[in-house]
């Protein structure tokens, strides 16, 4: 499994690659030959290249990515082992989760699939349509994401991205400022207007995050522009908040709004999650391991596209470590193998009900 992983992690595979997503999903395929002893089927949905070994029409739909955040060459090094800790870029999110997955499929019979896709860390646009139709049809969505401190994950936020693009009206900054329409001061209200949307009750976010106005440093600036990030546990209230954006006002009555985007995943919610985290507890007991736990997290994952299209799922099945998008980004890779028997377990337990 080490050397799977090893192998895997070297293989650098930013989501923007699409030939480096390619070869990962290649060698995936050249693993499972190996492992498995059939290769996988490899497809193109929308232009990007998925992973798919098993049942045609699975009952059990085993779901991963193999794409990464870095830019290659962006961790140094790319691999790395000091006694249990190994790291490397993905290695956490979630190349181990793809290797434990990929193990534990071995002596699977029956209406069971292990696929990936490619594109699950820019928000899953090629892919969220194929997830949904795959989902729909499944009894159970097992994610393959890494754990929250060997907990697995059920709830998720929901998330929406939007951009603002305020219009203004050049002019020298010094000769005639009064010329112009400063699109800088405006965007500043809409900053503070976005900000008071949140809702702590909701565990609803409203950060502004990308900003950048202005051409240069003498020139009353005639364009900003606003990336923001929202997310919920609540669907209302990411409407709420969506309804808010969208009817933004000027303050500056000469100032043009642009505002574009919308939501990107539901939120994952206890009720398509629950019954499957009690069963697989159930055979985390029966395996003679301490109870999992389990968490609701910020982050969204392909499982809120999986449970938007009714199935049942559970998340955060994955690594045990810590750092994911981060420069520590690592995987104890002395749960490699126990994790993955679970895993191995609790498809053999759905696949008999």
């Amino acid at each position: 499994m080490l050397a799977t992983l090893e192998a895997l992690v070297k293989l650098e595979s930013p989501t923007e690659d699409l030939e480096a997503c390619r070869a990962v999903i290649h060698l995936a395929n050249d693993f499972a030959q190996q492992v498995l002893g059939t290769p996988a089927q490899i497809t193109e949905v929308n232009g990007r290249p998925v992973f798919w070994w098993g049942s045609s029409e699975p009952d059990v739909v085993v779901l991963a990515h193999l794409d990464t955040v870095w830019p290659k060459g962006s961790f140094v090094p790319v691999w790395k082992v000091d006694g249990n800790k190994a790291t490397g870029p993905g290695i956490f999110d979630m190349k181990a989760g793809f290797v434990q997955a990929l193990y534990a499929m071995k002596g699977i019979t029956g209406s069971a699939a292990l696929i990936a896709t490619t594109d699950e860390e820019t928000g899953s646009a090629t892919s969220k349509e194929f997830i949904k139709e795959i989902s729909a049809k499944a009894k159970a969505v097992l994610v393959l994401e890494a754990t929250l401190n060997g907990m697995v994950k059920t709830g998720r936020k929901g998330t929406a991205m939007y951009n603002i693009q305020i219009h203004g009206r050049a002019s020298h900054a010094g000769l005639e400022p009064e010329k112009g329409v400063n699109s800088t001061i405006e965007i500043a209200h809409a900053i503070l207007a976005v900000a008071a949307m949140e809702n702590k009750e909701h565990g609803t976010t409203v950060v502004p995050t990308m900003l950048r106005a202005g051409n240069t440093t003498n020139t009353v600036p005639d364009l900003a522009t606003l990336d923001i990030d929202i997310r919920s546990y609540s669907m209302e209230d990411l409407k709420r908040v969506d309804a808010a954006i969208r009817n933004l006002q000027p303050v500056n009555a000469e100032t043009r709004y642009e505002i574009s985007g919308g939501f990107n995943r539901p939120p994952l919610e206890p009720s398509s999650t629950m019954a499957l985290y009690e069963r697989a507890e159930k055979v985390a007991k029966a395996l003679g391991m301490p109870p999992l736990g389990h968490a609701s997290v910020g982050g969204a994952s392909d499982g809120n596209f999986a449970a938007a299209a009714g199935a049942q799922v559970l998340d955060g099945l994955g690594a045990i470590g810590d750092g994911a998008h981060a420069a520590h980004e690592w995987v104890d890779i002395s749960t490699l193998e126990v994790r993955s028997n679970f895993l191995h377990a609790l498809i053999k337990d759905l696949l008999n009900d």
